[in-house]
């Protein structure tokens, strides 16, 4: 399989089947060492079958064998050569040596080899692969040139591959197709699939390393130890690893290096080991082993590197690889240390500071407790600077380093919680295991538990990791390192659906107005007298604080304070680089848009949400994000992908113990049943999701689906308990949008005398323009069914249309039949008509939103920011909106919206 060259395969596909219409074609595929031009040659000879393929590789050590590469290539058709004119077969022998004839006349062999590739076509098809042609020898590639201009209509496809930047290989007068490196995506995923034991973190470095050359970053990575594999990578330097490089290419980078002079290969060293690309730091530290600039120029006529008036660079990367790995470690301390003193010696900075630590770090064999107080405010300033994953990396160097054994405990301790944040969780766990917790500070207990939760609840249970969770509070004195425990142990104790363990944490819980969510989200209970107002974490809380505010805020039905705080979570993630907390915040923030109608980006959000967890191994987190897919597949009508996203999540939650995922993805198959009319099946799916999770605030989302499902199934008694639960906890939430839904179950629900009254107290607090569009376009829907059983059909019809309108809008399409059905029986047209019919009701609710900013004036991004959006989504939002506004520019919105816009 190739990675990333769709592009050149496409190319190659089009070459061959010219030739198998007759049409013949020439292409020189040329790169750097490792670039891929080899898997070309080999994707168009798989292509090729059943077509004829002949090959022939240039061998730099055969280059003086005048027609060896001819000799390989035409072998296979040697029988060929007896059907040739006279003349052409004499100089075919000759250059074979079959007659013991001298080649006189080039002129004639060149056309034999054209005359012969023609005659081995016919038939069919033929395809000539000339690998290395930069080894070819002058007369074999003289003759295939000339032969490659001057075929046309004989079916043969040649195809060279020419390694840049090596003497010999010229070809002239043919088309060519230069192979670049391949992207980042392509690189992540031949990395993925083909080395399998090398950690996110270390596999971003090694991308970053390779360039994007393919046998780079397959060679780069065999240079690491298990540990280096596992994460710990110094960000200076690529560490050696043991044993020589085994590849041809790098053997033979080897082997050019060894030529060099002694002065020019310690200034290599040194470039290798720093790799900063500064010529002035290079050549500084170089005086250190008596080198100067003019020592650079044997490496530089080798085409080894690339000299500018300030940087250095190695033409290949693994050509720096092999520099390093080739020294022995003497010298290879020495340079760091040369480098560290060079460093040292310019004007101070943060940045020229953490340099000089990991050189001085990597040039220190034992433990230097000066190296490990440098590495400390290495990884401290890596953390300020949103580098997570490098600040984890100083503090276990500095763990290393040091002499005290309580202060090797704190440093680990620090370099396994930053390695959560960066989403190393693999070397999170290995770290954890490394760490004496005796030895930990209260504040650095607290960080200490939090990472072995983190680990346990991707390899384990919930239970298990509330269990890590519970032991350090009962340790900790200090309220202040509470607040961000308590809070992941409210999460976990939640995710694990057992109401002991929920009480458990709750009598943890100190009286604190701080703490005073935290306490209802514990008590499996719930309360009865109302929930805090508006989630408000201190100004200095953490990820896990401010996470469970938003979850509050999303459980009580203030959505908007929920998208809010995910938001400005997900912008921190960003910003900071705390991988590890994105999969959750971007969940949050998902949900939060699905409960806000905005499908579109609650899709891409949890998509990206999914594909962090996976890469990450966020085992836990992506049984959630699955069950958010499912449900926006659920409310699509798209039922082959809400059963398989369900399944998946409810496998995974059924063998982890995660209680309330399996309850997510449980509501969501009840939600595809519902909107397909598959209501006894809804009904079934909703009532398992209420049994796996009790707790009133978490089982609140479900009660809605579950009041219509057993009223549509025809079973009135089952909806009487879950609408009583739901009117308690709309009560106690107190926001319009929960009231909201609990008036519209009262309404299908009660007594028939009050069900108009329900219906319009619903739709009165759902409000115009609702911020839940897809919750009062229900409303509206059960209220026509109503209306149009009652035989108000026109009162009913106003009702549909609304209702259809969203729908349509959301891409609810399930949805969207049930109320074109019921709008044809109340009489009405079958589309969505009245204002349905103007350009504007074409548009989705959140491209409603971005054309009326965009109207006022406002820039993308200052709509992205109004919107919790990327400047590039409100640019996607517009680009589809205005074919449907039957506009070109943001100069026609206001005249385009002017009339019929109503927003």
């Amino acid at each position: 399989m190739l990675y990333g060259r769709g592009a050149e395969q496409e190319r190659i596909r089009r070459l061959l089947e010219g030739a198998r219409e007759g049409a013949s074609s020439a292409l020189v595929i040329h790169g750097e060492a490792g670039i891929g031009k080899t898997a070309l040659l080999g994707y168009a000879a798989d292509l090729a079958a059943p077509g004829r393929v002949l090959r022939t590789v240039g061998i730099e050590s055969e280059m003086e064998l005048a027609f060896g590469g001819l000799h390989g290539l035409l072998t296979p058709v040697a029988d060929h050569v007896d059907r040739l004119p006279r003349p052409q077969a004499a100089a075919l022998r000759a250059a074979f040596g079959l007659s013991g004839e001298v080649v006189g006349d080039r002129l004639a062999l060149a056309v034999a080899v054209l005359t012969c590739l023609s005659q081995a076509a016919r038939g069919s098809s033929l395809l000539c692969l000339i690998d290395d042609a930069q080894w070819l020898d002058q007369a074999s590639l003289d003759a295939l040139t000339f032969a490659a201009r001057r075929l046309h209509s004989q079916g043969v496809v040649m195809l060279f591959a020419l390694r840049d930047s090596v003497p010999g290989g010229q070809i002239t007068g043919l088309a060519r197709l230069r192979l670049p490196g391949i992207d980042s995506a392509a690189a992540e995923a031949l990395l993925t699939d083909r080395v399998a034991d090398l950690s996110p973190n270390a596999r971003g470095q090694i991308v970053e390393q390779a360039q994007g050359n393919p046998l780079a970053l397959l060679e780069l990575p065999t240079a690491l130890t298990a540990e280096q594999r596992a994460g710990r990578l110094n960000p200076v330097t690529l560490p050696a690893g043991p044993g020589s490089p085994t590849s041809r290419i790098q053997e033979t980078f080897q082997e050019q290096l060894r030529r060099l002079p002694d002065a020019t290969r310690a200034m290599l060293l040194v470039a290798a080991a720093d790799d900063s690309g500064g010529l002035d730091l290079v050549l500084r530290a170089s005086t250190r082993f008596g080198a100067t600039v003019e020592d650079l120029e044997p490496a530089e006529r080798a085409t080894l590197i690339v000299l500018t008036e300030d940087t250095l660079s190695f033409r290949h990367p693994l050509i720096r690889s092999v520099t390093y790995q080739d020294t022995p470690l003497a010298r290879r301390l020495a340079a760091h240390r040369a480098l560290a003193d060079a460093l040292g010696d310019t004007m101070p900075g943060d940045q020229q500071a953490d340099r000089r630590a990991w050189h001085l770090a990597a040039a220190t064999t034992g433990t230097d407790d000066h190296v490990a107080d440098a590495m400390v405010s290495v990884a401290r300033r890596a953390g300020g600077r949103q580098g997570t994953a490098s600040a984890s990396a100083a503090y276990e160097r500095a763990a290393q380093l040091t002499t005290v054994p309580a202060r090797r405990a704190r440093l680990l301790a620090s370099a396994a919680f930053t390695s959560a944040e960066a989403g190393q969780f693999h070397r999170t766990a290995a770290l954890t295991d490394r760490i004496n917790a005796l030895a930990l500070d209260p504040a650095m207990l607290a960080d200490f538990a939090r990472v072995r939760a983190i680990v346990e609840l991707d390899r384990g249970t919930p239970h298990q990791a509330t269990r890590i969770l519970l032991e350090c509070m009962d340790r900790l004195a200090s309220s202040a390192d509470l607040a961000p425990v308590l809070a992941e142990a409210v999460s976990t104790a939640q995710s694990s659906g057992d109401r002991s363990l929920m009480s458990e944490v709750g009598s943890r819980i100190p009286a604190l107005s701080r703490h005073s969510i935290a306490r209802v989200m514990a008590d499996p209970c719930g309360t009865g007298s109302g929930y805090p107002r508006r989630p408000a974490p201190a100004r200095d809380a953490g990820f896990a604080e401010r996470i469970l505010a938003g979850t509050y805020g999303q459980l009580v039905a203030d959505h908007h304070t929920a998208l809010e705080l995910a938001a400005a979570c997900v912008r921190d993630c960003r910003d900071h680089d705390v991988v590890g907390w994105l999969p959750t915040s971007l969940h949050l923030l998902a949900e939060a848009q699905l409960s806000l109608g905005l499908h579109e980006e609650a899709h891409a959000t949890a998509t990206e949400g999914l594909a962090v967890a996976e890469q990450f191994g966020r085992n836990h987190r992506a049984a959630y994000l699955r069950g958010t897919l499912a449900t926006l597949a659920a409310l699509r009508g798209n039922q082959e992908h809400c059963t398989g996203l369900g399944d998946r999540a409810l496998r995974y939650a059924d063998a982890h113990g995660i209680e309330l995922a399996a309850a997510h993805a449980h509501r969501a198959l009840g939600l595809l049943g519902l909107g397909l009319g598959q209501v006894e099946d809804a009904l079934s799916h909703l009532e398992a999701a209420g049994a796996r999770v009790e707790h009133p605030l978490l089982s609140a989302r479900l009660l809605p689906d579950l009041v219509e499902a057993a009223i549509r199934a025809g079973q009135p008694d089952r909806a009487t308990q879950p609408a009583l639960a739901l009117a308690a906890w709309a009560k106690a939430a107190g926001h319009p949008a929960a009231v909201a839904l609990s008036e519209r179950c009262q309404a299908i629900s009660g007594p028939d005398d009050q069900t108009e009254q329900h219906f319009t107290t619903a739709l009165h607090l759902h409000g115009e323009g609702s911020a839940q569009p897809f919750e009062r376009a229900r409303t509206e829907l059960l209220y026509g069914e109503w209306l149009r059983r009652e035989r108000r059909r026109t009162h009913a019809r106003h009702q549909l249309h609304a209702a259809l309108e969203t729908f349509e809008g959301l891409g609810a399409q399930p949805w969207a039949s049930r109320a074109r059905t019921e709008l044809q029986a109340s009489g009405g047209a079958a589309d969505s008509g009245g204002s349905a019919n103007t350009a504007i009701s074409r548009l989705s609710p959140q491209e409603r939103e971005v054309v009326r900013l965009a109207a006022t004036g406002a820039t993308n991004r200052e709509i992205a920011a109004q919107l919790f959006l990327s400047p590039r989504t409100v640019g996607h939002h517009l680009y589809r909106a205005f074919p449907k506004l039957g506009i070109n520019s943001r100069t026609e919105l206001a005249q385009a919206l002017d009339g019929p816009w109503s927003g």
